[in-house]
C-alpha cells in the first residue's frame, strides 16, 4: 500500500479508535445536557504551543465572561488530536482547519458555524516554500527532495499539495514516490523552520505562514521563497460538537461575531492564526475539501 496512504490511515485510525473507545460525559461538567458547566476551546499548533496557550487565554476569558461560564483554551498536539477530543466531547469548540473539519463532521457530526477572513477573503491557498538560495524553482524541481509537512490532517500542509502533485505528475505515492522522504513536523512554523535550517528542502503551509516566525527569524522573507500555490481552500473554522444544544450554539456564534467589534479580541485571533475577522460559514463550502479527499478515501476506511 502506498506510504502516504499507510501514514494517513494510521492518523485516521487513531481518531476512529478514540471515538469508538471513549464515551466521555465528564468533560468539565454538564454531562452532555447541551450546555456544560465548562467549555473547552481547542487549538492546533501553527506556532509554538506555549505561546498560543498564553495568547488565547484572554480570548477564552472574554468568551467565558460573555457566556457566563468558565471557558478553557487548550492547545492540542495535532489536528488529529483535536478531532479526537471533539469526538469524545472533551473539547466543545474547535478551531479546525478545513480538512480537520471535514473529518470531524464525517465521523462525529461536528458542525461548522464560523470561519476566518483574511485580506477580505474567506478562502486561501497553500504554498510551497524553499530556501531562497535553493535551485528549486518549480514543482518539478521538488522531485526527490525532502518534504516537511505540519501534519497529515493539515489541509494546506498536506491534503491539497499532495492532491495537486498526484494530478500534475500522475503519481500515487507522493511521500516517497515523488518526494524522497517526508517529515511530519507538528506545525506550520516547524515545517518552515525545517527548511530554514536545511533539514528539509520543501515545506507546504498556509499562505503566508512565514509571518508567524518573523519574530524569531527576522530574515525569513529573504531566506525562504514561495515557489508555487495550490487552488483556493475554504478558510479554517470555528466548529462545535453536536452535544451542544441549538440555542447555546447560537449564543456562542453571536458572541464570536461580536468580537469583530473588539480590537483586542481580533488582535488575538490575528496573533494566533492571522485572522482579520470572523465570518459566517456553511458546511457546503467545504465540499471542495471533501472532493479532494476522495483521492484518498477510496483506499482508506473511516469505520
Amino acid at each position: 500500500m502506498k506510504r502516504f496512504i499507510v501514514l494517513l490511515f494510521a492518523a485516521l485510525l487513531t481518531i476512529g479508535l478514540a471515538a469508538c473507545g471513549t464515551s466521555d460525559s465528564s468533560n468539565g461538567g454538564g454531562g452532555g445536557d447541551g450546555k456544560p458547566e465548562k467549555l473547552v476551546m481547542g487549538f492546533v499548533p501553527s506556532q509554538d504551543s506555549d505561546k498560543i496557550a498564553d495568547t488565547v487565554k484572554p480570548l477564552a476569558d472574554k468568551l467565558g465572561e460573555e457566556l457566563g461560564m468558565e471557558v478553557e483554551g487548550k492547545v492540542m498536539t495535532s489536528y488529529s488530536a483535536l478531532v479526537e477530543a471533539m469526538g469524545s466531547n472533551k473539547v466543545q469548540i474547535g478551531f479546525l482547519p478545513a480538512f480537520g473539519y471535514v473529518l470531524a463532521n464525517d465521523k462525529h457530526g461536528v458542525e461548522v458555524i464560523l470561519k476566518s477572513e483574511r485580506h477580505g477573503s474567506g478562502s486561501y491557498k497553500a504554498q510551497y516554500v524553499v530556501r531562497a538560495d535553493s535551485e528549486i524553482d518549480s514543482l518539478e524541481d521538488m522531485k526527490g527532495k525532502t518534504w516537511a509537512i505540519p501534519d497529515l490532517t493539515s489541509t494546506s500542509g498536506f491534503l491539497f499539495p499532495a492532491a495537486q502533485i498526484m494530478d500534475m505528475f500522475d503519481v500515487e505515492d507522493v511521500q516517497s514516490g515523488f518526494f524522497k522522504t517526508t517529515v511530519e513536523s507538528g506545525g506550520h512554523d516547524n515545517a518552515l523552520i525545517a527548511v530554514y535550517d536545511g533539514t528539509a528542502d520543501v515545506a507546504t503551509t498556509f499562505d503566508d505562514a512565514r509571518d508567524t516566525i518573523k519574530e524569531d527569524y527576522p530574515d525569513v522573507m529573504e531566506k525562504l521563497k514561495v515557489v508555487e500555490y495550490t487552488e483556493e481552500i475554504p478558510n479554517d473554522t470555528i466548529s462545535l460538537t453536536k452535544e451542544l444544544d441549538d440555542e447555546f450554539k447560537k449564543k456562542i456564534k453571536e458572541t464570536f461575531l461580536s468580537f469583530n467589534e473588539d480590537k483586542e479580541m481580533i488582535k488575538i485571533m490575528n496573533d494566533v492564526y492571522t485572522w482579520d475577522a470572523i465570518i459566517e460559514a456553511e458546511d457546503s463550502e467545504y465540499d471542495v475539501v471533501r472532493d479532494t479527499y476522495e483521492k484518498f478515501k477510496d483506499s482508506i476506511s473511516l469505520d
